[in-house]
């Protein structure tokens, strides 16, 4: 491959001469490219919310979902590559079903978090792996409140208010940063993270579409579940 990256980008365990690993930043090119997820972190529990782009009109309405629950109180929103992240989830759910075993306690945020990031680190060291060709939102509400984190291909945690990932990642986070978190309820989060959605949906390119949002909050008994969908407010001509 001709360019900055030639003979530097065959192999995860090879740094080009300016310290880059290019098959990380490869990785993610897939999440930009992918469909938009937006996340709030409230003061009541956190709102994650994704547009899931329907390829076919055959296609069932509610398969393929990019959000899941990994423990009763936690759960992950894929950004990118879907069948790649159907394998950190279920690492997730091992680290959660760890933690009730040997410490009798649900896993807190910024533990799963981490653990997810070590998980997805490990596949940026070795030659005869790839990176996940994803991010992972990860939304908890355990004793130690409402946190919202993002682990990246190369494994980098961070914790948000709010964040925002995919094609249209610049224009939602425009409109994410209108918000007051610290003042904004998970209700209200719903219908305001929804609205983005549709506003920054391709209706060109991605004609059909749907709007999947799940939330884990003091409504929902600080249960990681996804919200009803006449809960979800429908897309509004203009």
């Amino acid at each position: 491959m001709a360019g900055t990256g030639s003979g530097h980008d065959q192999s995860t365990d090879v740094f080009s001469a300016e310290g880059r690993v290019f098959q990380v930043e490869y990785a993610g090119k897939a999440v930009d490219n992918s469909s938009t997820a937006v996340a709030a972190c409230c003061k009541d529990g956190v709102v994650v919310a994704v547009e899931k782009v329907h390829t076919s009109r055959m296609l069932e309405k509610g398969s393929n979902n990019r959000i899941h629950a990994v423990d009763r109180q936690a759960g992950i929103c894929i950004c990118g590559l879907l069948p790649d992240g159907r394998a950190i989830v279920s690492r997730a759910r091992q680290e959660a079903e760890n933690s009730r075993d040997i410490f009798a306690t649900p896993i807190r945020g910024s533990v799963l978090a981490n653990r997810v990031g070590e998980f997805m680190h490990a596949y940026t060291t070795h030659f005869a792996y790839r990176p996940f060709g994803c991010s992972a939102i990860i939304a908890s509400y355990a004793d130690d409140g409402p946190q919202l984190f993002v682990s990246d291909p190369s494994g980098t945690v961070a914790g948000y208010y709010g964040v925002a990932l995919g094609k249209a990642k610049t224009v939602a986070k425009s409109e994410l940063e209108k918000l007051d978190f610290s003042s904004l309820t998970c209700d209200e989060a719903v219908g305001k993270l929804a609205s983005i959605l549709h506003e920054v949906h391709d209706k060109q390119k991605d004609k059909l579409y749907e709007v999947e949002v799940a939330w884990v909050c003091d409504k929902s008994d600080r249960k990681f579940v996804h919200v009803p969908a006449d809960m979800v407010p429908a897309e509004t001509s203009h």
